[in-house]
């Protein structure tokens, strides 16, 4: 046996906000448009890291375990790493609601409020399956509630993540829904680094339907947007825009808009400011 760790499976769950690309009914993609798409594809990245590191607190526990014994281990772990948060098991399933004890609720950079529910439903040599439930998550930005579940291939090291989750931008009030299903993999340098994200997501909210595909996304942790793949939406006025990301150094990630009749390039620094190419 061997603990479930990001060390040794490399993933995170990526599950939020979708970029909100908009256009117009008819005629050409407008700067104004091209721009938001690139700020919110930032604000997305805001709710998926809220995601991923809560998730990650649920990992700490040993592949082929009986399920009830690997949530009591996981229990130990997080009343650990959050002494403020209140922690109950009830047979596989963990309930850890944040801030209600003494302290602050801080992990990986992120200060939490709200309830996170883990149950294990599998914890075998060659599977492993997950079941979160999110509600009012919230790290100050971004609030979520939904559900999300995740399958560890262990031989393969790679995750399906499957979720259901609605959000709330604290700043503005905009809100959404959006179910998906992605297969993650970790990159080069593993999960230190970050993970690659392919699959599909569907989102709605103010302005409709947004259907996404998602190819060869990848993430690092300290980014604001992936540094290289693309997502190709299909807007609610019939529209196909591709959004497509790569590294120009360190601090800046380059992200081309291609929408009809007209392309755009923008700039998006490490604090996730949007500039002119």
């Amino acid at each position: 046996m061997r603990p479930v760790t990001f060390a040794s499976l490399g993933l995170v769950v990526a599950v939020a906000t979708l970029p909100a690309l908009t256009g117009c009914e008819r005629g050409e993609l407008t700067a104004e448009e091209a721009r938001e798409a690139v700020s919110e594809s930032s604000v997305d990245s805001q709710a998926s890291a809220l995601t991923g590191n809560t998730v990650e607190i649920g990992t700490t526990f040993t592949i082929g375990k009986a399920a009830k014994e690997a949530a009591t281990e996981l229990r130990s772990f997080v009343e650990s790493q959050m002494p403020c948060a209140d922690v109950s098991l009830a047979e596989a399933t963990l309930t850890i609601d944040y801030g209600k004890r003494a302290g602050t609720c801080t992990y990986r950079g992120n200060t939490y409020a709200g309830r996170h529910v883990i149950t294990i439903s599998k914890n075998e040599e060659a599977q492993v399956l997950v079941e979160h439930t999110l509600v009012g998550l919230s790290n100050g930005k971004v609030k979520l509630d939904g559900t999300a579940k995740v399958t560890w291939d262990v031989e393969d090291k790679t995750r399906q993540v499957d979720h259901d989750l609605a959000w709330t931008r604290i700043s503005d009030g905009r809100t959404g829904r959006g179910t998906g299903s992605r297969k993650q993999t970790p990159l080069g340098g593993g999960l230190a680094e970050g993970w690659q994200v392919d699959g599909t997501r569907s989102w709605t909210g103010e302005r409709g339907r947004f259907d996404v595909a998602i190819e060869g996304v990848q993430w690092r942790w300290k980014d604001p947007v992936p540094q290289a793949g693309r997502y190709v939406v299909a807007t609610p006025k019939g529209k196909s825009i591709t959004m497509a990301f790569s590294r120009v150094d360190e601090d800046t990630i380059e992200v081309r808009i291609e929408g009809p009749k007209r392309d755009f390039t923008f700039r998006v620094n490490s604090e996730g400011d949007v500039g002119d190419s």
